[in-house]
């Protein structure tokens, strides 16, 4: 599955933005899709993740109550709602696919994705 981010940009803390990300090439809807970032100098980590019906959803501690993970398997698209945006939220944010199916204590991890976009830059910044 070929994947593509857009939305990043530069926001003042306490405010949103709306990541959105692309999938083509593949049934969209035998992915669990998922979120991560990579701020400089350090590794890239989890945000969120959705399984295959959006019923499901993972975050990390980080983000919970901030960030909303959402997918449209009708457009083959997934998208991060990030509110409350914080300086440390800045990081070039990836969208990644799976087909692993995850079960209620599953901890996504980089290594469980084997597919991944190109990325985008997320600013926060006063």
């Amino acid at each position: 599955v070929q994947l593509q981010a857009s939305g990043g940009g530069s926001v003042q803390p306490g405010g949103s933005l709306r990541l959105s990300c692309a999938a083509s090439g593949r049934t969209f809807s035998d992915y669990t899709m998922g979120w991560f970032r990579q701020a400089p100098g350090k590794e890239r980590e989890f945000v969120a993740a959705t399984g295959r019906s959006s019923g499901t959803t993972y975050y990390a501690d980080s983000v919970k109550e901030r960030f909303t993970i959402s997918r449209d398997n009708a457009n083959n698209t997934v998208s991060l709602q990030m509110n409350s945006l914080k300086p440390e939220d800045t990081a070039i944010y990836y969208c990644a696919a799976t087909q692993r199916v995850g079960n209620r204590w599953w901890v996504p991890t980089v290594t469980d994705f084997g597919s991944w976009g190109q990325g985008t830059q997320v600013t926060v910044s006063s």
